[in-house]
C-alpha cells in the first residue's frame, strides 16, 4: 500500500468518525496517533482536511484505484462508524454513499452486521434480555454457599464471554471482530441487571468508554493491521501495557472482556460510586490478571473459532 493509499483511507476514516454529527476532539487527536503508529509522518494535515469539509468522499474515492484498497477504504470506514457497537442511519446512509463512489458490492459487509445483530439484537443494550448464564445477586439473607455458588457463576459466564470475544479475532471473516463490543456492551448490561440495576444505552456505553474500549480509532488501527499484517510499527502491544509477549489480538481482547467483566461487576456491586480512577485501577488489575490466565486457555479460544464462520460462532450466544 502506498503513503497515499494509507492516507487516504485515514482521511475517509475520518469522515465515518464524524458522520453521526459529533466531532470529538480527543477522538481526533487518536486518530492522529493511530494514524502515526501505521506509517504516516505528519498525518494531522489530512486529519484536519477532512473535519473541516475541504475533502469529500467522493474526491478521496477518486484517489484510491487497487481493489484492494478500495475495500480496505469501506472496511475500516464501517469499523469505525461500528465502534460504538452499532450503526445509526446517518452513519448507514455515510456506508452507502462510499460504496456507490468506490463503486463496490457491500453485501458481505451487510451480512457481517446482520450476523451480529442477530446475536446479540439490532441494539446491544435497549434489545438486551437477561442472560440465562448470569444469576440474580442472592439476597441479604442467602446462605454462604449460595453467595459463593452465584459468585462462582457468574465468574464462568464472565470468562465464557472473555473465550468468545477473543475467538472472534481468529475468524477469516474481515469484520468478524466488530462482534466484539456488541457483545462486551451485552456483558456489562447483563451484570447490571444481576445487581439489580435499570441501565440505559448511555450508562453502558460511557462506563466502558471509560476503560477505552470501542473507540473509532482503536478499531481503526485493528482492521488496518487485520487487512495487512501490521503495515508500519504498531501500538497492540500497548493496548495491554506493552507486553511484548501479548501481541496478539485474540490475547488482548480476552485480557480486555475479562478485566471488563469484573470491573463491572465490582461497580455494580458497590452502587455504582466507584469514581473514575478507582475504576481504571481495577479494569488494570483484573486485565493484568487475565494476561496470567489466556495462556491456560488459548486453546479453548483456538477450538472455539476453528472451523466456524462469524455466524456460526455467533449462534453459541446464549439470549
Amino acid at each position: 500500500m502506498t503513503t497515499e493509499e494509507l492516507e487516504t483511507i485515514i482521511a475517509l476514516a475520518t469522515l465515518a468518525s464524524i458522520s453521526d454529527g459529533l466531532q470529538d476532539e480527543a477522538e481526533q487527536a487518536r486518530v492522529v496517533e493511530v494514524a502515526r503508529s501505521l506509517g504516516l509522518l505528519a498525518p494531522e494535515t489530512v486529519i484536519a482536511q477532512a473535519m473541516s469539509g475541504a475533502l469529500t468522499i467522493t474526491t478521496l474515492a477518486a484517489r484510491l484505484e487497487s481493489p484492494e484498497a478500495k475495500r480496505l477504504a469501506h472496511d475500516t470506514a464501517t469499523a469505525v462508524c461500528h465502534a460504538n457497537g452499532w450503526i445509526n442511519p446517518s452513519e448507514g446512509k455515510f456506508l452507502h454513499d462510499l460504496a456507490d463512489a468506490l463503486q463496490l458490492d457491500t453485501s458481505a459487509n451487510d451480512d457481517v452486521i446482520a450476523d451480529i445483530n442477530r446475536a446479540v439484537g439490532d441494539h446491544p443494550v435497549l434489545s438486551a434480555t437477561p442472560s440465562l448464564g448470569v444469576p440474580v445477586i442472592p439476597d441479604a439473607t442467602s446462605d454462604t454457599a449460595t453467595v459463593a455458588a452465584a459468585a462462582a457463576q457468574l465468574d464462568e459466564h464472565i470468562l465464557d464471554q472473555a473465550l468468545l470475544t477473543a475467538s472472534l479475532e481468529l475468524l477469516p471473516d474481515r469484520l468478524a471482530n466488530l462482534g466484539i463490543l456488541p457483545l462486551q456492551l451485552r456483558l456489562v448490561h447483563h451484570i447490571g441487571q444481576r445487581h439489580g440495576q435499570q441501565l440505559d444505552t448511555q450508562q453502558v456505553t460511557d462506563l466502558v468508554a471509560t476503560f477505552g474500549l470501542g473507540a473509532a480509532a482503536q478499531v481503526l488501527e485493528k482492521v488496518v493491521r487485520r487487512a495487512f499484517g501490521g503495515i508500519a510499527g504498531g501500538l497492540l502491544g500497548g493496548l495491554l501495557g506493552g507486553g511484548a509477549g501479548i501481541a496478539s489480538g485474540a490475547a488482548v481482547t480476552f485480557a480486555s472482556t475479562y478485566a471488563l467483566g469484573h470491573a463491572a461487576d465490582q461497580y455494580y456491586a458497590q452502587g455504582r460510586s466507584l469514581s473514575s480512577t478507582d475504576l481504571k485501577a481495577l479494569f488494570t488489575k483484573f486485565r493484568a490478571d487475565a494476561v496470567t490466565i489466556f495462556p491456560r486457555v488459548e486453546s479453548r479460544v483456538s477450538e472455539l473459532a476453528r472451523g466456524k464462520s462469524l455466524d456460526g460462532l455467533l449462534r453459541t450466544v446464549t439470549r
